[in-house]
């Protein structure tokens, strides 16, 4: 049973090109190491000490590899203090952005024409420097998101500020330079959070030019929600376009941005049928989005399901249970006593917790057989 370190084959190469993938080894590794204390324990699994040191060389061997290309947890303890670290990351980012508006408003006034242009100038392009420069010199990947979020805040206020100087007129043309320059920051630092505000800032910025095509202007955007909808299900479709193995931590936002953007403007109509572009009566058009709602959410799980994207299945299922739950609001809050509508609203989770609780047992015994069916083979 001679493993050597040696034998680091070109698949396992292939398999650890991105940081999820290299993640998901060292995560298995631990699994491994796990799973062996527990037959050794209880199962009685003795390996002779060659053996041990063979396998422990090999991991060695991959752990050292890995952890020197990616930033990576080796433990559960790593882990958890990711998880802190990805959140003061944020928190920070947020922060310093706010931190940057706040300060050149706070003495924009005493400040001439040319001195206000150049400091906008500098703030972008400097931020922009910083966050090359973290990423070239191997920084930690949460100082290089927080400067690229700030480099965002930057020519967010760039833009407004000398539009707002030289009486530019406003336009939804600047949403979509936000987003394209969000877009490059995010795969250039692997940023999910801008990826994030770079497909909210495309889905306002198609539905803010459909609407002035529709003769709104295009800060009304808002009392048009149907025009929302196509560019959320293009937006949903786009990681199958153009997804890369080293980017596909980005895909589940995608995927949850525009499922949300999708749902919102669906459960919107549902209840306010008049702001419809369909020309039919406004209960005419609630009940057609009622049933899209149920059936969009239907769908979306199945597809999660089949799909293994769990971010889905939980977009899915919380519209879902919206959609119902405002169903029951509209039938039964002004015919039943509230004490009846909320024993049957728990009465109609329980029943749904039993459901799920089925299906998951299903999903149980298929997996078993096709074990069962392997281990005969």
């Amino acid at each position: 049973m001679a493993i050597h370190t040696s034998s680091l084959k070109s698949n396992e190469d292939t398999q650890t090109s991105d940081v999820l993938q290299a993640q998901s080894r060292i995560d298995q590794i631990n699994s491994f190491q796990q799973e062996l204390s527990c037959l050794e324990a209880n199962a009685g699994l003795t390996l002779s000490n060659e053996q041990q040191e063979s396998i422990n060389s090999y991991h060695r061997a991959i752990i050292k590899k890995l952890s020197q290309q990616f930033d990576l947890d080796l433990s559960v303890k790593e882990k958890q203090l990711s998880w802190g670290m990805k959140i003061a990351s944020l928190l920070g980012a947020l922060a310093m952005a706010a931190g940057l508006f706040f300060l050149f408003y706070r003495f924009w006034g005493e400040m001439s024409t040319s001195i206000q242009v150049f400091c906008l100038v500098a703030a972008s392009t400097g931020s922009l420097g910083l966050t090359c420069f973290l990423k070239e010199k191997g920084a930690s990947a949460y100082y290089c998101k927080i400067s690229a979020l700030v480099s965002l805040a930057a020519l967010v206020l760039n833009i407004t500020m000398l539009g707002d100087i030289f009486n530019l007129t406003p336009s939804p043309n600047a949403i979509l330079v936000w987003s394209a320059y969000a877009v490059l920051l995010a795969y250039y630092c692997r940023a999910r959070l801008l990826i994030f505000f770079a497909v909210v800032g495309v889905l306002n910025f198609i539905a803010m030019k459909v609407g002035t095509w529709s003769g709104i202007y295009w800060i009304s955007f808002g009392e048009r929600p149907e025009n929302f909808i196509l560019p959320a299900i293009m937006i949903f479709s786009l990681p199958k376009l153009i997804s890369k193995p080293a980017f596909r931590d980005f895909d589940p936002i995608y995927r949850v941005t525009s499922l949300i953007s999708l749902f919102i403007p669906v459960l919107i109509l549902s209840n306010f049928g008049a702001i419809s572009y369909l020309p039919l009566s406004a209960d005419a058009v609630e009940i057609i989005y009622q049933v899209i709602g149920f059936t969009l959410a239907s769908g979306i799980i199945w597809l999660g399901i089949k799909m293994h994207w769990r971010d889905t299945v939980n977009t899915g299922v919380v519209f879902f249970v919206l959609f119902l739950y405002t169903k029951f609001f509209d039938w039964w809050w002004d015919l039943l006593p509230k004490y009846i509508f909320f024993f049957v609203i728990g009465a109609i989770s329980i029943g749904l917790l039993a459901l799920f609780t089925k299906i998951r047992n299903r999903h149980k015994q298929g997996m078993a057989q096709v074990f069962a069916s392997n281990k005969a083979q």
